[in-house]
């Protein structure tokens, strides 16, 4: 069996299953939790209840109230904050941020809509929550005051900020809780001033968190997944991803506690985080709710607040999406949010060039096809080994099918024969195969770049391709794309089995239909590399011919 179509067979196979993997994910109905499976101490929708575990800090995820299903979430007078890259709403009911509207991101879902990365609806919950722990003090179950209606970040203003109070005169805690927006930027400062106008130490606990239900966002594509979920980051362990299911099992394994890191919830594109600043030791928490939810956060014991005095807390905020020159300056760690994978290490310098080819030509289409010819180029020396090695199998044709009519099915003298026709010709039938192998982690590592970078979302290319990220509306691109498969295949020789040659036409087929869905991007990319492959096959192919003919 020809070596090479030995690969392309493997590579169709693999790929037609993770594929058919990806749509069963999206297609069967997703199963919701009827009861929290973690194991929590102590009742913990009551402030400050659950005894202290053995061998770990008072504070704990125990200690935090628990997040209430949609339907149970408390309603107060609510603020909408407006600046120039997003709209946010606020509720008195908690101080929590029910919705995040983002200005510069379309909904793929409907078209003329903003995407809206934080929202409460009956068929979809996420939120940013945060409260603090400790007696007397409130929690996002607690009612604030705030002052209701539209807040607009004016022209010439750079920061804007929105205030709620509490206070409890029974006590004596009196609570302020800011949040500042910032022109230009997705970062929200949330800030705590807390007064203790008692007559006893107050020890106090900030947490924050996300609660969110175990959907992947809708308009994702059906064949192209991509995670979903927390995340926790810590200098000890790196990036970890949660897996809502393994939540529900009681199977998830995270880092709990450290003195540095931040925890996000990621999904295809962007990413919210919660970054307190390293130094200071926290607690990491994920679990189920029921009803489909499920919520992180991070833990901060804050110390204590002396009678007569105050304690200022600042933790920011970062909802947008996931640009990675804007991630990096945030957090270590935070651009891994950009999951490519294994392939990262190839990943992030091809996404690099790709950036800098984008700020020459201004446009992200025609920077991947610039991009795509060069690594074809790049590569020309071992892909003309490969197309040599074609060619020289192309010429051995004929002789291959008299060997095979001579010893019919007698498969171990055909394969003597085969061997000893391939010495005689000086020809290695495993010739093409190492260029292709080598070639084959850079091109996967520029197929996940462009899945992942929001970069391409919304992207115009030409005429009716508006979006990189979404399929090709007229499927153009998917159909020039299987006939310069169909036109490789031609020019390949042809396999002496006949299971083989079919697979070989089917290929072609198969992968329009599947190309049908995938984001225009890389079916431009599978499109210039095809073509790109054919020229060059063609060249070794004609002067290797006239070769033979003098």
């Amino acid at each position: 069996m020809d070596a090479q179509r030995l690969i392309l067979s493997i590579i169709f196979s693999l790929s037609s299953l993770m594929l058919w993997q990806a749509w069963q994910k999206h297609e069967q109905p997703s199963t919701e939790t009827a009861t929290v499976t973690a194991p929590v101490k102590g009742n913990p929708s009551t402030v400050g209840a659950g005894a202290p575990v053995p061998g770990t800090p008072q504070w704990n995820s125990a200690n935090t109230p628990a997040a209430a299903p949609a339907s149970a979430f408390p309603v107060g007078p609510q603020a909408i904050v407006s600046t120039d890259l997003f709209d946010a709403t606020i509720n008195a009911a908690g101080g929590d941020i029910r919705n995040l509207t983002l200005k510069q991101y379309g909904d793929t879902t409907r078209p003329g809509h903003h995407l809206h990365l934080f929202e409460q609806q009956p068929d979809h919950l996420f939120v940013a929550q945060s409260g603090l722990v400790g007696p007397g003090l409130p929690t996002h179950k607690s009612m604030f005051t705030l002052q209701p209606g539209n807040h607009e970040l004016q022209p010439g203003q750079d920061t804007l900020s929105l205030v709620l109070n509490w206070d409890d005169a029974q006590s004596g805690m009196q609570v302020q809780k800011t949040y500042v927006f910032h022109r230009g930027s997705y970062r929200i400062d949330v800030l705590w001033n807390i007064v203790n106008r008692s007559n006893t130490n107050v020890s106090v606990d900030a947490y924050y968190q996300f609660v969110r239900d175990g959907k992947p966002p809708v308009g994702e594509s059906r064949v192209v997944h991509t995670f979903t979920g927390p995340a926790i980051y810590t200098q000890a362990s790196k990036f970890v991803k949660l897996d809502f299911h393994k939540l529900d099992k009681g199977e998830q394994e995270y880092p709990k506690f450290a003195n540095n890191g931040w925890l996000a919830m990621v999904q295809h594109h962007f990413v919210s985080v919660w970054l307190p600043p390293n130094g200071g030791n926290r607690e990491f928490f994920a679990r189920p709710l029921g009803d489909g939810l499920y919520s992180a956060g991070v833990i901060l014991p804050e110390g204590r607040v002396a009678p007569g005095g105050s304690l200022r807390l600042d933790v920011p905020l970062y909802a947008g999406p996931q640009i990675q020159k804007v991630l990096t300056a945030l957090a270590p760690g935070l651009d891994y949010v950009v999951d490519y994978g294994w392939l990262t290490p190839i990943a992030v310098p091809i996404f690099w060039v790709l950036q800098h080819i984008h700020a020459w030509v201004g446009n992200w289409g025609w920077a991947i096809v610039i991009l795509t010819i060069g690594i074809k180029l790049l590569f020309f020396p071992l892909s003309a080994k490969s197309y040599r090695s074609m060619a020289q199998m192309r010429g051995l044709s004929p002789k291959l099918q008299r060997l095979k009519e001579q010893y019919g099915d007698d498969r171990e003298k055909l394969h003597l024969a085969m061997m000893e026709l391939y010495k005689t010709e000086k020809v290695n039938p495993l010739g093409g195969c190492l260029p292709t192998v080598v070639q084959i982690p850079v091109f996967i590592a520029l197929y996940w770049t462009l899945v992942g970078s929001v970069e391409m979302r919304q992207a115009p290319f030409i005429g009716w391709i508006h979006d990189l990220s979404a399929p090709d509306p007229f499927y153009v691109l998917p159909i020039i794309m299987g006939l310069t498969m169909l036109l490789q295949t031609r020019l390949n020789p042809a396999p002496p089995d006949p299971m083989q040659a079919k697979m070989m036409m089917i290929m072609p087929v198969a992968f329009t239909a599947f190309f049908l869905f995938f984001p225009s991007g890389l079916v431009l990319y599978w499109v210039v590399n095809n073509t790109m492959s054919i020229l060059q096959q063609w060249v070794i192919t004609r002067k290797f011919d006239a070769s033979r003919a003098r």
